[in-house]
Protein backbone atom coordinates (compact mmCIF):
# COMPACT_ATOMS: atom_id res chain seq x y z
CA UNK A 1 0.00 0.00 0.00
CA UNK A 2 1.10 3.59 -0.74
CA UNK A 3 2.55 6.16 1.82
CA UNK A 4 -0.15 7.92 2.36
CA UNK A 5 1.39 10.23 4.89
CA UNK A 6 4.71 10.68 2.36
CA UNK A 7 2.16 11.26 -0.27
CA UNK A 8 0.24 14.54 1.24
CA UNK A 9 3.71 15.81 2.92
CA UNK A 10 4.93 16.03 -0.45
CA UNK A 11 1.87 17.66 -2.30
CA UNK A 12 2.03 20.30 0.83
CA UNK A 13 5.39 21.11 -0.01
CA UNK A 14 4.37 21.47 -3.74
CA UNK A 15 1.34 24.00 -2.56
CA UNK A 16 3.44 26.38 -1.21
CA UNK A 17 5.20 26.77 -4.27
CA UNK A 18 4.40 30.29 -5.57
CA UNK A 19 3.91 29.32 -9.28
CA UNK A 20 1.47 25.99 -8.53
CA UNK A 21 -1.59 26.87 -8.84
CA UNK A 22 -3.10 23.41 -8.07
CA UNK A 23 -2.36 19.87 -7.61
CA UNK A 24 -4.28 16.85 -9.15
CA UNK A 25 -4.41 13.91 -7.07
CA UNK A 26 -7.25 11.94 -5.38
CA UNK A 27 -9.97 11.96 -3.00
CA UNK A 28 -13.24 9.82 -1.92
CA UNK A 29 -15.71 10.10 -3.83
CA UNK A 30 -19.78 10.58 -3.05
CA UNK A 31 -20.54 7.18 -3.53
CA UNK A 32 -19.55 3.31 -2.47
CA UNK A 33 -16.05 2.48 -2.50
CA UNK A 34 -15.09 4.61 -5.41
CA UNK A 35 -12.85 7.55 -5.61
CA UNK A 36 -12.69 10.58 -7.60
CA UNK A 37 -10.10 13.15 -8.91
CA UNK A 38 -9.55 15.95 -6.90
CA UNK A 39 -8.14 19.63 -7.85
CA UNK A 40 -6.43 20.65 -4.13
CA UNK A 41 -5.03 24.34 -4.18
CA UNK A 42 -5.30 25.12 -0.38
CA UNK A 43 -2.99 23.11 2.18
CA UNK A 44 -5.90 22.86 4.75
CA UNK A 45 -7.97 20.45 2.44
CA UNK A 46 -4.70 18.10 2.41
CA UNK A 47 -6.26 15.29 4.64
CA UNK A 48 -8.64 15.41 1.70
CA UNK A 49 -5.97 13.74 0.07
CA UNK A 50 -6.16 9.07 -0.13
CA UNK A 51 -4.30 6.82 -2.51
CA UNK A 52 -5.70 3.28 -2.50
CA UNK A 53 -6.23 0.23 -5.07
CA UNK A 54 -9.88 2.36 -5.67
CA UNK A 55 -7.92 5.26 -7.41
CA UNK A 56 -8.40 4.27 -11.23
CA UNK A 57 -8.88 7.54 -13.10
CA UNK A 58 -6.06 8.40 -15.45
CA UNK A 59 -5.20 11.84 -14.14
CA UNK A 60 -3.43 13.52 -17.39
CA UNK A 61 -6.77 13.88 -19.07
CA UNK A 62 -6.89 16.84 -17.11
CA UNK A 63 -3.93 18.19 -16.83
CA UNK A 64 -3.93 21.88 -18.67
CA UNK A 65 -0.80 23.74 -19.89
CA UNK A 66 -2.68 26.61 -20.74
CA UNK A 67 -2.69 28.03 -17.10
CA UNK A 68 0.49 30.41 -16.36
CA UNK A 69 1.34 28.45 -13.08
CA UNK A 70 2.73 24.58 -13.09
CA UNK A 71 0.13 22.28 -12.13
CA UNK A 72 1.45 19.08 -10.30
CA UNK A 73 -0.14 15.50 -11.17
CA UNK A 74 -0.23 12.18 -9.24
CA UNK A 75 0.31 9.23 -11.87
CA UNK A 76 0.76 5.46 -11.70
CA UNK A 77 2.97 3.73 -14.50
CA UNK A 78 0.58 3.83 -16.30
CA UNK A 79 -0.91 7.23 -16.58
CA UNK A 80 2.71 8.37 -16.85
CA UNK A 81 3.33 6.58 -20.38
CA UNK A 82 -0.07 9.10 -21.12
CA UNK A 83 1.98 11.89 -19.97
CA UNK A 84 5.01 10.88 -21.87
CA UNK A 85 3.11 10.56 -24.92
CA UNK A 86 0.84 13.68 -24.68
CA UNK A 87 5.06 15.48 -24.12
CA UNK A 88 5.63 13.76 -27.22
CA UNK A 89 3.00 15.03 -29.36
CA UNK A 90 3.54 18.68 -28.10
CA UNK A 91 0.17 18.52 -25.88
CA UNK A 92 2.03 19.13 -22.68
CA UNK A 93 5.05 21.41 -21.59
CA UNK A 94 7.62 19.26 -19.52
CA UNK A 95 8.31 22.37 -17.89
CA UNK A 96 4.94 23.00 -16.42
CA UNK A 97 4.45 19.86 -14.66
CA UNK A 98 5.33 18.74 -11.68
CA UNK A 99 4.78 14.67 -11.56
CA UNK A 100 4.50 13.11 -8.60
CA UNK A 101 4.61 9.03 -9.48
CA UNK A 102 3.18 6.44 -7.57
CA UNK A 103 4.45 3.10 -7.73
CA UNK A 104 1.79 0.66 -8.40
CA UNK A 105 0.69 -2.84 -7.54
CA UNK A 106 -2.60 -2.35 -9.63
CA UNK A 107 -6.22 -1.12 -9.02
CA UNK A 108 -9.56 -2.62 -8.35
CA UNK A 109 -11.41 -2.87 -11.69
CA UNK A 110 -14.91 -1.66 -9.67
CA UNK A 111 -16.84 -4.15 -12.65
CA UNK A 112 -15.11 -7.11 -11.29
CA UNK A 113 -15.78 -6.48 -7.70
CA UNK A 114 -19.45 -5.94 -8.09
CA UNK A 115 -19.84 -9.26 -9.61
CA UNK A 116 -18.23 -10.78 -6.60
CA UNK A 117 -20.23 -8.33 -4.50
CA UNK A 118 -23.19 -7.30 -5.62
CA UNK A 119 -24.87 -6.00 -2.18
CA UNK A 120 -23.99 -2.15 -1.81
CA UNK A 121 -20.21 -1.14 -0.73
CA UNK A 122 -20.44 1.62 1.61
CA UNK A 123 -17.04 3.03 3.85
CA UNK A 124 -15.24 0.17 2.56
CA UNK A 125 -11.61 -0.08 3.91
CA UNK A 126 -9.35 -2.37 1.49
CA UNK A 127 -5.86 -3.63 2.22
CA UNK A 128 -3.33 -5.31 0.61
CA UNK A 129 -1.58 -8.17 1.85
CA UNK A 130 0.10 -11.51 -0.15
CA UNK A 131 -1.22 -10.95 -3.17
CA UNK A 132 -4.46 -10.44 -1.92
CA UNK A 133 -7.32 -7.86 -1.40
CA UNK A 134 -9.12 -7.84 2.30
CA UNK A 135 -11.85 -5.84 1.33
CA UNK A 136 -14.43 -4.73 4.73
CA UNK A 137 -17.54 -2.88 5.16
CA UNK A 138 -20.22 -2.93 7.97
CA UNK A 139 -18.33 -5.89 10.35
CA UNK A 140 -18.06 -7.80 6.82
CA UNK A 141 -14.87 -8.97 5.47
CA UNK A 142 -13.87 -10.46 1.97
CA UNK A 143 -10.72 -12.32 0.76
CA UNK A 144 -9.99 -12.08 -2.84
CA UNK A 145 -6.38 -13.19 -4.71
CA UNK A 146 -5.25 -9.98 -6.41
CA UNK A 147 -5.14 -10.93 -9.89
CA UNK A 148 -9.33 -11.67 -9.80
CA UNK A 149 -9.85 -8.09 -8.76
CA UNK A 150 -7.35 -6.03 -10.77
CA UNK A 151 -7.70 -4.64 -14.11
CA UNK A 152 -6.21 -7.03 -17.24
CA UNK A 153 -3.86 -4.49 -18.13
CA UNK A 154 -2.37 -4.34 -14.54
CA UNK A 155 -1.64 -8.19 -14.89
CA UNK A 156 0.80 -7.76 -17.90
CA UNK A 157 2.15 -4.65 -16.85
CA UNK A 158 5.64 -3.45 -17.61
CA UNK A 159 6.07 -0.10 -15.90
CA UNK A 160 4.50 -0.14 -12.55
CA UNK A 161 6.73 2.36 -11.94
CA UNK A 162 6.03 5.32 -13.28
CA UNK A 163 8.53 5.96 -16.62
CA UNK A 164 8.85 10.28 -15.48
CA UNK A 165 8.39 11.81 -12.15
CA UNK A 166 9.66 14.84 -10.18
CA UNK A 167 9.02 13.21 -7.15
CA UNK A 168 8.77 9.49 -6.15
CA UNK A 169 6.40 7.99 -3.80
CA UNK A 170 7.95 5.08 -1.75
CA UNK A 171 10.11 2.82 -3.51
CA UNK A 172 10.37 1.27 -7.49
CA UNK A 173 8.90 -2.02 -8.05
CA UNK A 174 9.51 -4.70 -10.65
CA UNK A 175 7.48 -5.12 -13.57
CA UNK A 176 4.64 -7.94 -12.76
CA UNK A 177 4.31 -9.58 -15.93
CA UNK A 178 4.62 -8.99 -19.99
CA UNK A 179 2.53 -8.06 -22.56
CA UNK A 180 2.47 -11.13 -24.78
CA UNK A 181 -0.63 -10.25 -26.51
CA UNK A 182 -2.47 -13.62 -25.65
CA UNK A 183 -5.92 -11.76 -26.09
CA UNK A 184 -5.23 -10.50 -29.53
CA UNK A 185 -3.35 -13.48 -30.82
CA UNK A 186 -6.34 -16.18 -29.32
CA UNK A 187 -8.87 -14.14 -30.95
CA UNK A 188 -6.62 -14.12 -34.58
CA UNK A 189 -7.27 -18.37 -34.61
CA UNK A 190 -10.85 -17.89 -35.15
CA UNK A 191 -12.40 -17.80 -38.19
CA UNK A 192 -13.26 -14.55 -39.87
CA UNK A 193 -16.90 -15.67 -40.08
CA UNK A 194 -16.63 -15.78 -35.92
CA UNK A 195 -14.76 -12.49 -35.66
CA UNK A 196 -16.85 -10.51 -37.60
CA UNK A 197 -19.84 -12.09 -35.49
CA UNK A 198 -18.18 -11.25 -32.41
CA UNK A 199 -17.88 -7.46 -33.45
CA UNK A 200 -21.10 -6.58 -34.81
CA UNK A 201 -23.02 -8.03 -31.44
CA UNK A 202 -20.46 -5.41 -29.25
CA UNK A 203 -20.95 -2.62 -31.75
CA UNK A 204 -24.25 -3.07 -31.82
CA UNK A 205 -24.44 -2.54 -28.03
CA UNK A 206 -22.99 0.99 -28.63
CA UNK A 207 -25.38 3.68 -28.00
CA UNK A 208 -22.70 6.33 -29.45
CA UNK A 209 -22.18 8.29 -26.04
CA UNK A 210 -18.85 8.94 -26.82
CA UNK A 211 -17.81 7.90 -22.96
CA UNK A 212 -14.92 6.37 -24.51
CA UNK A 213 -13.38 9.25 -26.93
CA UNK A 214 -14.12 12.14 -23.70
CA UNK A 215 -12.20 10.05 -21.03
CA UNK A 216 -9.56 9.13 -23.63
CA UNK A 217 -6.50 11.45 -22.66
CA UNK A 218 -4.95 11.22 -26.11
CA UNK A 219 -8.31 12.62 -27.81
CA UNK A 220 -8.11 16.12 -28.11
CA UNK A 221 -8.79 17.40 -31.43
CA UNK A 222 -10.61 20.72 -31.45
CA UNK A 223 -13.42 18.67 -33.23
CA UNK A 224 -14.04 15.12 -33.67
CA UNK A 225 -14.39 14.09 -36.71
CA UNK A 226 -17.65 11.95 -35.89
CA UNK A 227 -19.63 15.56 -34.94
CA UNK A 228 -18.50 17.46 -38.21
CA UNK A 229 -21.29 18.58 -40.46
CA UNK A 230 -19.09 19.91 -43.27
CA UNK A 231 -18.52 17.32 -44.40
CA UNK A 232 -20.12 14.70 -42.77
CA UNK A 233 -17.74 11.77 -42.25
CA UNK A 234 -19.94 9.72 -40.22
CA UNK A 235 -24.10 10.08 -39.74
CA UNK A 236 -25.24 10.48 -36.07
CA UNK A 237 -27.97 7.73 -36.12
CA UNK A 238 -26.87 4.46 -34.22
CA UNK A 239 -26.90 1.33 -35.83
CA UNK A 240 -24.54 -0.94 -36.90
CA UNK A 241 -22.76 0.32 -39.81
CA UNK A 242 -21.77 3.48 -37.90
CA UNK A 243 -21.57 2.35 -35.30
CA UNK A 244 -18.67 0.05 -36.90
CA UNK A 245 -17.55 2.86 -38.39
CA UNK A 246 -16.86 5.11 -35.52
CA UNK A 247 -15.01 2.32 -33.17
CA UNK A 248 -12.76 1.55 -36.05
CA UNK A 249 -12.08 4.99 -36.62
CA UNK A 250 -11.16 6.13 -33.52
CA UNK A 251 -9.27 2.43 -33.16
CA UNK A 252 -7.10 3.97 -35.94
CA UNK A 253 -6.96 7.24 -34.79
CA UNK A 254 -5.05 5.55 -31.80
CA UNK A 255 -2.59 3.38 -33.82
CA UNK A 256 0.82 4.02 -32.24
CA UNK A 257 -0.66 6.61 -30.03
CA UNK A 258 -2.70 4.81 -27.40
CA UNK A 259 -0.50 4.05 -24.01
CA UNK A 260 -2.64 0.61 -22.40
CA UNK A 261 -4.70 3.16 -19.50
CA UNK A 262 -8.09 1.41 -20.64
CA UNK A 263 -9.84 3.85 -19.16
CA UNK A 264 -12.25 4.23 -22.55
CA UNK A 265 -13.41 0.52 -21.66
CA UNK A 266 -13.67 0.94 -17.51
CA UNK A 267 -15.94 3.52 -18.52
CA UNK A 268 -18.17 2.01 -21.63
CA UNK A 269 -21.70 1.74 -19.95
CA UNK A 270 -22.45 -1.34 -22.28
CA UNK A 271 -19.37 -3.26 -21.48
CA UNK A 272 -18.11 -3.20 -25.32
CA UNK A 273 -14.22 -4.82 -24.65
CA UNK A 274 -12.61 -2.01 -26.78
CA UNK A 275 -9.14 -2.98 -25.52
CA UNK A 276 -9.01 -5.53 -27.75
CA UNK A 277 -9.26 -2.95 -30.46
CA UNK A 278 -6.69 -1.21 -29.17
CA UNK A 279 -4.19 -4.31 -28.39
CA UNK A 280 -4.74 -5.51 -31.86
CA UNK A 281 -3.58 -2.04 -33.37
CA UNK A 282 -0.82 -1.92 -30.32
CA UNK A 283 0.63 -5.67 -31.29
CA UNK A 284 0.66 -4.61 -35.21
CA UNK A 285 2.78 -1.60 -34.22
CA UNK A 286 5.43 -3.23 -31.77
CA UNK A 287 5.70 -5.90 -34.80
CA UNK A 288 5.94 -4.01 -38.05
CA UNK A 289 8.06 -1.13 -36.46
CA UNK A 290 8.97 -2.41 -33.03
CA UNK A 291 7.77 0.75 -31.31
CA UNK A 292 5.22 1.01 -28.25
CA UNK A 293 3.91 5.05 -27.25
CA UNK A 294 4.70 6.60 -24.00
CA UNK A 295 7.99 5.11 -23.23
CA UNK A 296 10.73 7.87 -24.13
CA UNK A 297 9.50 11.72 -24.15
CA UNK A 298 12.86 12.49 -26.34
CA UNK A 299 11.13 10.45 -29.21
CA UNK A 300 8.94 11.60 -31.90
CA UNK A 301 5.56 10.20 -32.38
CA UNK A 302 5.65 6.91 -34.45
CA UNK A 303 4.33 8.77 -37.93
CA UNK A 304 6.34 11.51 -37.14
CA UNK A 305 9.26 10.33 -37.65
CA UNK A 306 11.03 8.32 -40.65
CA UNK A 307 14.07 5.47 -40.66
CA UNK A 308 16.14 5.52 -43.32
CA UNK A 309 16.70 1.60 -42.68
CA UNK A 310 12.41 0.59 -42.76
CA UNK A 311 12.38 -2.15 -44.87
CA UNK A 312 8.95 -0.53 -46.82
CA UNK A 313 7.74 -4.39 -46.79
CA UNK A 314 4.13 -2.83 -47.05
CA UNK A 315 4.76 -0.63 -49.96
CA UNK A 316 4.08 -2.28 -53.27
Amino acid sequence: MVNNKKLKNEISKILEKKDVKHVICYTNGSYGFQTRPFFISKKEDIEKIIFSPFCVHNLSLYVNNNEEKKTGVVVKGCDSKTIVQLIQEKQLNREKIIIIGIPCNGVIDPKKLRKKISEPLENVDVKETNNKYIISFENKKYEFNKKDLVFDKCLTCEHPTPIIYDVLIDEKIKPVGKEKFEQVKNFEKEKLDNRWRFWEEQFSKCIRCYACRDTCPVCFCEECIAEQLNPQWLCRSVNISENTTWHIMRAFHLAGRCTGCAECERVCPMDIPLMLLNKKLEKEIKELFDYAPGINPKNKPLFAMYKPDDPEEDIK
